[in-house]
């Protein structure tokens, strides 16, 4: 159990990295905060945002329970034995692979391959951002 908990504070460390890179990146780009945590949320939950405020405060709370719930499958993924490297990217490939699945069965996105690099860029990176905060910091804690 002690390696769930450690996955789990692990994804909330990686969810803090990825989210400074992203209020950053969007600094600099221009690019409005993503409403899809809020879109899986709502439709996950049934539930009807009232306004893009509504909608931006689930955004947030999903974005930070689904960054420590990927960090308890960093830790499922240590406990099979894989470390460094070989983890981090075994944790990125289920990752975002299951987001994409998720996001285009929830009619929230298309396949990937159909976003533009402008889509697709911010969301590899900061992705791929997190997977090495949270693995490191699984690591380190465990």
């Amino acid at each position: 159990m002690h390696s769930i908990s450690t996955g789990a504070v692990a994804g909330l460390i990686g969810t803090a990295a990825m989210t400074a890179a992203q209020a950053a990146e969007m600094r600099i780009s221009g690019r409005r905060p993503s409403m899809v945590p809020g879109h899986v949320a709502s439709k996950l939950l049934r539930l009807e945002p009232q306004d893009d405020e509504a909608l931006a405060r689930i955004s947030i709370r999903m974005h930070w329970a689904h960054g420590m719930t990927q960090g308890v499958l960093r830790a499922l993924i240590g406990r099979l034995g894989l470390r460094g490297a070989a983890a981090a990217g075994a944790h990125f490939a289920l990752m975002w692979s299951s987001d994409a699945v998720l996001y285009k069965v929830l009619g929230i996105s298309p396949w990937p391959w159909k976003w533009s690099a402008s889509e697709l860029a911010p969301d590899v990176v900061h992705k791929g951002l997190y997977v090495v905060a949270t693995s490191s910091a699984y690591e380190r804690l465990s």
